[in-house]
């Protein structure tokens, strides 16, 4: 399957509620997801140093 394929997989809403899982919207990782982004840890990241995400900076990675 393609990523995108499976990014539009883990946005349906499941028939039973512990079946969802989270993926990453921009990469589609599916570990280590920041919920409140909706981004993978690695995709934060790179976003923070580029400064695409406003408020958020390098404290101690």
């Amino acid at each position: 399957m393609a990523k995108k394929a499976l990014i539009e997989k883990a946005n349906r809403k499941p028939k039973f509620g512990v079946r969802g899982y989270t993926r990453c919207q921009r990469c589609g990782r599916p570990r280590s997801v920041y919920r409140v982004f909706g981004l993978c840890r690695v995709c934060l990241r790179q976003m923070a140093h580029r400064g695409e995400l406003p408020g958020i900076t390098k404290s101690s990675w």
